[in-house]
């Protein structure tokens, strides 16, 4: 089978692609011929090996000291179900599926083929969508679900979305409005008709406006792209107002214990596949919608991640694993 390889970190020009041999499933596996996948900021971070300083020492182990340890790329996919262990029960063949492993590296799926376990971030694809739409809702649609839950949203209830033209920040922007927030979104000239569409109250362009000067206040500031800082938004929080944020601001969050009712909540979005259940529910309802920059074939890897590197992408990139088939799937 094809898959995209990455041996040693870089630019994008050390992806490969390459013949590897088919996996076969363990007993709680499923085998999915993966029909599409996606290059998000993660996987660009895991081939250059770029990273906070202080964590550098702790990817070296967990991902690997000269080049990745697993080196097929790619963390989300969308496919069919061609074989299942025997252990498998919540799973047949020719079920339409998508999900997303949840390790630290590359997980595999810019490939035409993969192996997962049917206890981990696996559910059926919403039938509203494709395999490509679908294949690029995990890592941005649980990322911006987890930080708005740990945010406990009520109606009413301020929300401003820095980079909200991201993968995080599109679906952070959609899942903010269900749970009944007034949002103001943030990005530049070019997305703003855009983050409109997704249905954000007002929208700031940052080229033209410093959003932390306008005068209004917020109940949660949620940074979706590593672009701004719990000293510079601080301000404009409301009293028990929450900072989230996708970076790791270890001290900031340390030294703010001591001096402030203002919370900054970080972290790493575990994920289970209850919430990629609860996103194919979403937008089942028509209240949830992938946002697709560009679409690359599997042999395009290289251009792909050079795109996601300049980092200016519109929502998601994808990666079309086999392009006869998206015909077969809904519009």
């Amino acid at each position: 089978m094809k898959a995209a390889v990455c041996t040693k970190y870089g630019a994008p020009d050390v992806l490969e692609l390459r013949d590897v041999i088919k996996p076969a499933p363990k007993d709680d596996e499923v085998l999915i011929r993966v029909y599409a996948s996606s290059v998000t900021i993660a996987d660009s971070r895991v081939r250059s090996f770029t990273f906070a300083p202080w964590f550098n020492p702790i990817a070296r182990v967990f991902i690997g000291f000269r080049g990745p340890r697993k080196v097929i790329t790619g963390d989300e996919f969308a496919g069919i179900v061609e074989s299942v262990g025997p252990g498998v029960k919540n799973f047949k063949v020719g079920d339409e599926v998508f999900g997303m492993t949840s390790h630290l590296g590359f997980g595999g799926t810019n490939a035409e083929f993969m192996c997962f376990p049917e206890n981990k971030m696996l559910a059926m694809k919403p039938e509203n969508m494709n395999y490509t739409e679908a294949a690029v809702i995990p890592f941005g649609g649980i990322t911006a679900l987890h930080f708005l839950r740990m945010a406990n949203i009520e109606p009413g209830q301020h929300v401003l979305i820095y980079g909200a033209s991201g993968s995080v920040g599109t679906f952070a922007v959609q899942i903010a409005i269900h749970f009944g927030a007034h949002v103001t979104a943030v990005c530049s000239t070019k997305h703003v008709d855009l983050v409109g569409s997704l249905g954000a109250d007002s929208v700031i362009d940052y080229t033209q406006q410093d959003f932390t000067t306008g005068g209004e206040t917020y109940d949660v500031v949620f940074d979706a792209v590593l672009k701004t800082s719990f000293s510079e938004c601080r301000a404009i929080l409301n009293p028990s107002g929450i900072y989230l944020t996708v970076d790791w601001p270890i001290f900031d969050f340390i030294k703010n214990r001591f001096i402030s009712r203002k919370r900054i909540i970080f972290g790493i979005a575990p994920g289970h596949s209850k919430d990629l259940v609860y996103l194919k529910d979403l937008v089942e309802q028509g209240k949830l919608r992938s946002v697709i920059d560009r679409s690359y074939l599997l042999g395009e890897i290289v251009a792909a991640h050079t795109f996601v590197d300049k980092g200016h992408k519109q929502g998601n990139v994808a990666i079309i694993i086999t392009p006869e088939t998206q015909a077969t799937s809904p519009d």
